[in-house]
């Protein structure tokens, strides 16, 4: 009975120090996860049903702001709703009652917190009055 309790401890002692071993092998940077630098989200729009629609995404950065063709009105847009989409406030305008559904998704950190956004709007109007410059991912400059 001691022989195979003794083989069975030398046995798991192996096992421990060869994890040890694998474990101390691999680099540093293979387990960091590697984020950006102060505040950005990485933006995916949906369009259609989640089935068959097109996504297309970009990461935001915003020091400096870039990420797509209007990243700094975004990121100051951010900015003053301290990295919540909910609270940038609604645009005046009008939209048509058509359905083309588009789903927005927002992941990443603002002021050292995480950002988890999710909406499906009815059209792009919708999307843009309520969410500002933040996933105009494939429009230039505002007009003034």
């Amino acid at each position: 009975m001691t022989y195979t309790t003794s083989a069975h401890a030398v046995r798991g002692g192996l096992l421990a120090a060869a994890a040890l071993l694998i474990l101390s092998a691999v680099p540093a940077h293979a387990t960091a996860r590697d984020h950006p630098a102060g505040d950005w989200l990485h933006l995916t729009l949906s369009t259609g049903d989640t089935q068959s629609g097109a996504t297309h995404g970009t990461l935001l950065l915003c020091d400096p702001p870039r990420g797509h063709a209007r990243a700094t009105e975004a990121c100051e847009q951010l900015t003053t709703a301290r990295g919540d989409i909910d609270r940038i406030p609604l645009r005046d305008g009008y939209c048509a009652m058509v359905h083309a559904p588009v789903t927005a998704r927002a992941r990443g950190q603002w002021d050292g917190r995480p950002v988890d956004y999710r909406r499906t709007f009815s059209n792009r109007c919708e999307l843009g009055a309520r969410t500002g410059a933040v996933f105009a991912l494939d429009e230039g400059p505002a007009s003034a």
